[in-house]
């Protein structure tokens, strides 16, 4: 059963569950046709794509994960919330659930978690639709160098994230510029992360941005081979004004060289929610 803060005419989709590498990963998946799935980055989970969901399963199937420990996913005994091993979750659920010509949207985390599972399978991706995120290193761009290092630290950031919930309060609504969320759509990503404990997977992935190393340098040596192998026009980079924009937008173009980029500029900012 669904826990009591799911607010059922917010999230009206029914809940589903697979068992991945030992974690119970919840996910939706809504209507029929080509298959969209939906990734979610941080704080947030599937919820984030009920309004796309919404629009979109008349004429797609619709599925939409939470990694484990965030949304209505649990994380097995020893899970570390790395980004590494969302990837290899997103991995194991594609396989499992046997995806085939898939369109991936990815935002946020979910550039770093999706891209490296379609650069290992880009025979399971048609195309992707992007947001707001990378799939490179980043080591030397020292806004998001001092970010991870704030943010991923045990003083202060594990305060700040874990005691205080400053990423569902605070940097989450201040991500979103074309609305406000209302009192019960903040309640829905509040509920995952109601206690300190809840928020250790929340405060993992700022330290990722420099942790990830290995997973990000992977993601960029498999970026050519999945440009190759989708289709023309299969990419689509919907940008906005926040810290990810023109030269991250300006390096998708050289590595999707058919890509069809749009910056959504001074009325956008980072957050889909």
């Amino acid at each position: 059963m669904r826990p009591a803060w799911v607010d059922e005419t917010l999230f009206p989709f029914e809940s589903h569950y697979a068992q991945i590498n030992g974690a119970q990963v919840h996910y939706i998946d809504e209507g029929r046709g080509p298959v969209f799935l939906g990734l979610h980055g941080n704080p947030t989970w599937s919820f984030l794509y009920r309004h796309i969901v919404t629009a979109l399963k008349d004429r797609f199937r619709c599925i939409a994960l939470d990694y484990p420990g965030f949304g209505l996913s649990e994380a097995p005994s020893g899970y570390r919330y790395t980004a590494a091993e969302h990837s290899s979750v997103v991995e194991g659920f594609v396989n499992v659930l046997g995806l085939e010509a898939t369109t991936m949207m990815i935002h946020d985390w979910g550039g770093p978690i999706g891209l490296s599972v379609a650069a290992r399978h880009p025979e399971r991706f048609r195309a992707l639709v992007i947001g707001n995120t990378f799939g490179w290193p980043v080591n030397g761009d020292r806004t998001l160098e001092r970010f991870s290092k704030l943010m991923g630290s045990d003083r202060p950031g594990r305060f700040l994230v874990e005691r205080m919930d400053v990423f569902t309060k605070v940097l989450l609504p201040g991500g979103i510029k074309r609305k406000k969320l209302t009192k019960s759509e903040k309640a829905m990503y509040h509920g995952p992360h109601p206690t300190p404990e809840s928020r250790v997977p929340v405060h993992v992935l700022p330290g990722e941005i420099l942790g990830a190393y290995e997973l990000l340098t992977e993601v960029e040596q498999g970026l050519s081979q999945l440009a190759a192998h989708l289709r023309p026009g299969g990419i689509f980079a919907l940008w906005s004004n926040d810290r990810l924009d023109d030269a991250f937008t300006a390096r998708l173009r050289r590595i999707f060289a058919d890509a069809r980029a749009e910056a959504r500029g001074a009325h956008a900012h980072h957050g889909l929610a």
